[in-house]
C-alpha cells in the first residue's frame, strides 16, 4: 500500500490546506464574537476527528487507532474534512482555490486506489 512521496505530500498539504478553508468559512460565515469562535473551533473539530477516528493497523497512519473505525467509515471522514475544506474556500469567494483543492483531492485519491480498495475491505 505505498504511495509515492508525491502523494503523500500533496495529502498533507490538503489536510492543512482543508483546516484553513474551515477556518475561513467560519470567519466569514458568521458575526460579532461567533466567527471567533467557528473560526477557531471548526479546524479544532476537524483535527480532533481526524486524529481520533482510524482504522486500526493503517498504515499510512502509523497503525493506532484510538477509536477505531471501519474503513468505510474514516473514508467518508477524509471525504467529508478535505471537501469541506475545499467548499470553505469556494463558499468564501475563493472559488479558484476551491476548484483546485477539489481536484487535488480526486487526483490524491485516483492514485491511491490500493489505499481506498484497503479502507474498503475494512
Amino acid at each position: 500500500m505505498g504511495n509515492a512521496w508525491w502523494n503523500l505530500t500533496l495529502r498533507f498539504l490538503l489536510e492543512l490546506a482543508a483546516l484553513l478553508g474551515l477556518g475561513m468559512a467560519g470567519w466569514s460565515l458568521s458575526e460579532g464574537w461567533w466567527r471567533w469562535i467557528l473560526a477557531i473551533a471548526l479546524p479544532l473539530v476537524a483535527v480532533v476527528l481526524w486524529g481520533t477516528f482510524a482504522v486500526l493497523n493503517d498504515p499510512s497512519r502509523s497503525g493506532r487507532a484510538p477509536v477505531p473505525v471501519p474503513g468505510a467509515v474514516r473514508l467518508a471522514l477524509e471525504l467529508v474534512i478535505l471537501c469541506g475544506g475545499a467548499a470553505g474556500f469556494y463558499l468564501t469567494g475563493h472559488a479558484a482555490i476551491g476548484i483546485v483543492m477539489a481536484l487535488l483531492i480526486a487526483l490524491s485519491y485516483a492514485v491511491s486506489v490500493d489505499r481506498l480498495a484497503w479502507l474498503l475491505r475494512q
